[in-house]
């Protein structure tokens, strides 16, 4: 059966010659383990045989797992969790693993390939002067582009009948023939080539296609091996001269009966004992299968033939000289899909016909003012197109992300573009110490109040800040200030749009969703995806490869896991251990969907990095795939910031609990390490919430004692969320320096005012504000230059809430913090293990930062002294003003 959704012979993809292969032009490519066998089987008595290879590759298949160092339940085992249900379930789990990956693979050559559609589906310029476009509507009957290049027309450029325009799986095949110019006469060469982009300067060098074969005749054939390109015909006109000649028998008596192949074969050896020498293979045929009742066969070759054949490289040059440049290609025609055309995907369906924006479109316009969406052909000529200079930054140790929205990133009531926040807040970033950007709101989405969470069209960059091309100047120009880029990627849902995006796609509801309930989030009425459907899957895991290829993005958040884990979408209770992680509201194709994802993302791009968002904290979520883990490198701990926010809107600060405070911050001691910590993130300036900013020191700049109250705690906070989580931490926009106003979409509710969504970048010239990026600065630079981040897990030996003072090392280094509203101690004893001299780094009092410097300089150096404090052998005693932190790292060790 034919499908243009598997790739087993040629390509249509434009840059893959001929057939495709494990290599594509020297690429190569990642093989997974396949169950496919190719045998050929002679008669029943093989049968045997047969059953007796399958029950042993069945018994070897049992110990693979072992012998890969692959086990289901591994990381239950590692933390001493004895749960049976839960490790049948992963069992189950992996098993479906294993067969979904055989089904994948039916389809595609291996999971590179299932990772890479964008090569073949939307649309892509052939080398055969023309334009193909593919996209998938199993619901429709009848398929068509409309464009303004063919005058919207849904009958120019439509599907043809049959397998080679509509598959079995619904995929729609369009074929957009560029015209010939007025004057131009038709290619010679039916399969004449055109290379548009290396040579786009090259013109028709005059050379026939028939010069240039005959001279890879002349040329690359030794004497001999060219009889049959030269005589290609000898061997079918001697035999139809022998069956219907004028000497052939002319019944079934004069035929008589035929020799078997081995007399024939025994035969033609006879007769052509005397031939001389050739340059024809040298082979000869041995019958070891005598005396059974079945043959088998051994072609035998000389080695110095076998070696000879395998050294000489296929004639491709020959057939690469015949391809013309872009210049001959535009003298000769016009283009069918010009660059910066307007189209759409015409369906015609049970119910009607539908107009849709196809669903790999790579560049779209949304609706806008009442005008219908539509795709936009990004083509542009070579020598404009956008060129990479920057190389990737290497993988840090640690990361210190800063979360953007690009849109609220200027001064302006506007929606800022590419460029603005290319040349004015990637300077910023770079010189406020963090090594990688967090980009909201990139794939396409319609409303822009939804901060871009409701995604319409996830192969395009959203075009309201800019072109694809922009997009990779920004990310190029992060990767020179070596700054990692990530995306917040949405796959846990989608927009419900129909004109623009993917709900009722080919007027069918279960294309890419579940059908009724089920495809509709509980609460945020978008649409919920199909994750065990195969030609989902491929597009999902497709549209995660495209931004690392396409845009050399280094990373992915994946937003509210839970509420594709879940059918519930994790609105409901967890109060029954492990049941909750296995039971019937599971969805089991999306976990699956999940760990394939890590685990092809992190072998096509080892150095990928992927951050889950996950509420729910779902067991084994940063554990390797091999031990039964979802394989995502770092987590995101959500309960910090609503820990933070409930601290501050309810709570008096006398009355704050210093071992909540910890214990929240720390979370899960085993994956401590793989936890992405932050005080404050985009949910509390944009999710209708307020920033700690606004909270702390909103409106009270005229009362000196609030004020100071607020830059206090606004800079303790920050550090000991940056200091006593993992290797990760992240900020968003602004709340460095702490922003004073929330972030609010134009909506009706405002009347679309833009007046708060903007960030207000003048204040950092003075004031408070830049006091507090000064802190927020060189707190930064306390992993940057002294890598606190990546030192370990903290020490955590000191937590009174009483005094509300917690103390805790990492490495060299000593962090105290006193959190009393009150209360300052002349003389308070924390523990150390290392006996020697501490010298202060960071003093969150220090004038410079907004504080009251009460802090002498003969203070900073501190010496311990041999007292046990805190189940350590020494201990330091420190002035701890009130609402303030100190960092001190050990300069000098003293023996004892």
């Amino acid at each position: 059966m034919v499908s243009l959704s598997n790739q087993t012979s040629f390509s249509f993809y434009p840059n893959n010659l001929f057939v495709s292969d494990k290599t594509r032009l020297g690429i190569p490519g990642i093989n997974f383990p396949r169950k496919i066998k190719v045998k050929v089987a002679c008669f029943a008595a093989d049968q045997p045989r047969q059953q007796k290879q399958q029950k042993k590759k069945k018994s070897q298949s049992t110990n693979s797992d072992a012998d890969s160092g692959v086990d289901p339940v591994g990381f239950l085992t590692k933390l001493g969790i004895a749960d049976r249900i839960f490790a049948q379930f992963l069992r189950e789990r992996h098993k479906a693993i294993k067969d979904l990956k055989d089904e994948l693979l039916k389809r595609h050559f291996d999971l590179r390939d299932l990772a890479s559609g964008f090569e073949l589906l939307g649309m892509h310029r052939h080398m055969e002067h023309r334009v193909d476009f593919i996209d998938w509507g199993p619901g429709a009957r009848y398929g068509a582009i409309i464009g303004d290049f063919n005058g919207w027309s849904p009958t120019e450029n439509s599907a043809r009948e049959g397998l080679f325009g509509h598959d079995d799986f619904g995929y729609w095949f369009i074929i957009l023939e560029d015209k010939l110019r007025e004057g131009e006469e038709p290619e010679e060469l039916y399969f004449q080539q055109y290379n548009y982009v290396d040579d786009y300067d090259k013109g028709d060098s005059g050379v026939t296609a028939e010069e240039v074969f005959q001279r890879a005749n002349d040329e690359y054939w030794e004497p001999g091996e060219d009889r049959f390109i030269k005589n290609r015909y000898e061997v079918p006109a001697k035999l139809y001269e022998q069956l219907f000649g004028p000497n052939s028998p002319q019944t079934l008596e004069d035929l008589g009966e035929i020799p078997d192949a081995e007399t024939r074969y025994k035969q033609y050896k006879e007769e052509h004992k005397n031939d001389p020498p050739s340059n024809l293979p040298p082979c000869d045929i041995i019958d070891d299968g005598r005396g059974k009742p079945y043959d088998i066969y051994n072609v035998v070759t000389s080695p110095e033939w076998t070696k000879k054949f395998y050294e000489k490289s296929p004639p491709i040059p020959y057939w690469l000289e015949t391809r013309k440049g872009r210049k001959a290609w535009l003298e000769k025609y016009i283009p069918a899909v010009p660059h910066g055309s307007k189209y759409r995907l015409y369906f015609n369906t049970p119910d009607g016909p539908l107009e849709r924006v196809p669903a790999w479109a790579t560049y779209v316009q949304p609706e806008d003012e009442g005008k219908q969406a539509y795709a936009i052909h990004w083509e542009p000529s070579p020598e404009s197109a956008y060129k990479w200079k920057h190389s990737k930054p290497d993988k840090p140790k640690s990361l210190r992300i800063y979360e953007c929205h690009v849109g609220i990133s200027g001064s302006e009531a506007k929606i800022s573009s590419f460029e603005d926040f290319t040349k004015k807040v990637l300077p910023h970033v770079k010189r406020a110490g963090y090594n990688a950007i967090q980009l909201i709101g990139i794939p396409e989405h319609k409303d822009y109040y939804t901060v871009g969470y409701r995604v319409t069209n996830f192969f395009a960059v959203s075009s309201r800040y800019g072109t694809p091309d922009d997009f990779k100047r920004l990310v190029d120009e992060a990767h020179g200030l070596g700054l990692l880029v990530f995306l917040d990627i949405v796959q846990s849902y989608a927009a419900a749009d129909q004109m623009v995006g993917l709900s009722l796609f080919d007027g069918s509801n279960d294309c890419y969703f579940h059908h009724g309930k089920r495809g509709h989030h509980k609460h945020w009425g978008t649409r919920m995806f199909k994750y065990g459907d195969l030609d989902v899957f491929h597009f999902l895991i497709s549209n995660l490869n495209w931004w690392i290829t396409e845009y050399q993005v280094d990373g992915y958040q994946f937003h509210s896991l839970a509420s594709m884990i879940y059918t519930h979408n994790g609105f409901a209770p967890f109060n029954s251990g492990f049941d909750d992680y296995c039971n019937q509201y599971v969805d089991r194709d999306a976990l699956m969907y999940l760990i394939l994802a890590n685990e092809i993302l992190h072998d096509l791009h080892p150095d990928i990095i992927t951050i889950a968002e996950d509420a729910t904290y779902y067991p084994g979520l940063c554990e390797p795939v091999s031990q039964g883990g979802l394989g995502f490198d770092y987590y995101v701990n959500l309960s910090a910031t609503e820990m933070w926010v409930s601290l501050l809107d309810t709570v008096p600060d006398s009355e704050w609990s210093m071992s909540k405070i910890v214990s929240t911050l720390v979370a899960n001691k085993e994956y401590a390490d793989k936890m992405l910590s932050y005080a404050e993130s985009h949910n509390q300036s944009i999710s209708g919430g307020r920033s700690f900013a606004e909270i702390l020191f909103g409106g009270v700049q005229n009362e000196i004692k609030l004020l100071d109250r607020g830059v206090s705690l606004h800079k303790m906070i920050r550090l000991l969320t940056f200091t006593i989580g993992g290797r990760a931490y992240l900020n968003f926009m602004g709340n460095e320096f702490g922003h004073p106003e929330r972030v609010e979409f134009p909506t009706q509710s405002n009347k679309f005012s833009f007046s708060l969504a903007n960030r207000r970048w003048d204040l950092l010239e003075s004031g408070i504000h830049h006091q507090l990026f000064s802190f927020d600065k060189d707190l930064m630079d306390l992993d940057k230059s002294k890598g606190i981040l990546s030192r370990g897990l903290p020490s955590i030996h000191h937590v009174n809430d009483a005094n509300m003072v917690i103390s805790f090392s990492r490495g060299p280094f000593l962090f105290i913090f006193n959190f009393h509203p009150s209360n300052s101690y002349e003389k308070y004893g924390v523990g150390v293990e290392e006996a020697g001299e501490y010298t202060m780094i960071l003093n969150s009092d220090e004038a410079k930062y907004g504080g009251q410097g009460l802090l002498k300089e003969d203070q900073y150096l501190q010496r311990s002294i041999s007292k046990r404090i805190d189940g350590q052998r020494n201990c330091l005693e420190v002035f701890l003003p009130s609402r303030t932190a100190q960092v001190y790292k050990l300069t000098r060790i003293l023996r004892i």
